[in-house]
């Protein structure tokens, strides 16, 4: 397919306008909807003027008409607050099902089981249905079922660079000695772009803290896409830079097993467009990620403590988000992987 006529709910938001970028410079996506829940309607480059350049292929911004969107579209993402995304990405998807429209949901609702869902995220979980109609959208451990589905949930971003610094292990995971503990830390946008006092440039620079300390709603999200194999502990911290995540993963593995670690990393790196392995010595870093759809990881075994050390650094609204959702349309309509990311970085 060319010429895919795309539509994005949540414009706005940091990964909706993210989103905007990316698909305005697709090669075969036209953007032709854009829609909010209201309170930003009309002109895009009236809400965000770094896209004045783009405004006259922008669509305005309308309120959100559920069955407009699956008529309009051939394939939505949706980028709205979790307990209201996977209910619009729902609706659209059954709304334009029998035409073949395929959506992307970048929240957490259609990601988790019911039950797991309301206990860490605190609201009503959609219906079964919707949740076991949604492929896990991580290409790295889906990729085939991602090429076959309608409708996806995008993972979250913690997940992700969680989950795709120890995937590489494989097979090792299963003989891990205790939890895998992760140490992640978050650029703001992360918490998305409502207002919130603690988020003030005021009250953030200069400091950076943890929260969220053992309930943090993407811990049965990385646990899920291990497999279930490993108990993970997860720590969030919050930086005060704009975007990026570094998560460090420590990992209890039987000693005899080390040697083989890098060969493990390599093998798997080798074959994935966005996962690059790092030369021995060199360390992630989130400037070398942003505004990409790469991850880049680096391991190291500390003989003393007998933990292996991984190192995972993404784009929070690049890998974490909206390109790896552009990742998955990418897959689900049988083009190239990287078609639209092939992406240089923000260093500065």
């Amino acid at each position: 397919m060319a010429n895919v006529r795309v539509g994005i709910v949540g414009p706005t938001g940091y990964a909706g306008m993210e989103l905007v970028r990316l698909v305005a410079g697709h090669p075969r996506m036209t953007l032709v909807y854009l829609a909010g829940s209201g309170a930003r309607t009309g002109p895009l480059d009236a809400h965000l003027p770094h896209l004045h350049p783009l405004a006259d292929a922008l669509p305005p911004v309308e309120p959100l008409d559920v069955r407009k969107a699956a008529d309009a579209c051939d394939l939505v993402f949706v980028a709205l607050p979790s307990g209201e995304s996977g209910r619009v990405a729902w609706g659209i998807f059954q709304s334009g099902r029998d035409r073949g429209v395929k959506v992307i949901d970048l929240s957490g609702d259609l990601r988790l089981p019911p039950d797991v869902y309301e206990a860490w995220y605190g609201k009503p979980a959609l219906p079964r249905e919707a949740i076991e109609e949604a492929c896990y959208g991580l290409p790295e451990r889906h990729r085939q079922s991602i090429r076959e589905a309608a409708l996806i949930a995008n993972p979250g971003c913690y997940a992700t660079a969680c989950a795709l610094a120890v995937l590489p292990l494989g097979d090792l995971l299963a003989d891990v000695t205790g939890p895998i503990v992760f140490d992640a830390k978050s650029g703001v946008t992360g918490a998305g772009r409502a207002p919130k006092e603690h988020l003030h440039l005021g009250e953030l620079a200069n400091d950076a803290y943890p929260y969220r300390v053992g309930k943090h709603q993407h811990t049965p999200e990385i646990e899920q896409a291990l497999g279930g194999a490993v108990r993970v502990l997860l720590t969030t911290q919050l930086l005060p830079v704009p975007r990026g995540i570094l998560a460090c993963a420590y990992v209890p593995i039987p000693p005899d097993q080390a040697p083989m670690v890098y060969d493990r990393y390599t093998s798997f790196c080798e074959g994935e467009p966005f996962v690059r392995f790092l030369r021995e010595g060199e360390m992630p870093h989130i400037k070398a990620v942003n505004g990409t759809n790469e991850c880049h990881l680096a391991v190291h075994w500390d003989e003393r403590s007998r933990l292996l050390q991984v190192f995972s650094a993404i784009d929070n609204l690049g890998k974490g988000a909206a390109g790896q959702a552009v990742q998955n349309a990418n897959l689900m309509l049988g083009w190239p992987e990287r078609e639209g990311l092939n992406l240089v970085p923000l260093w500065m």
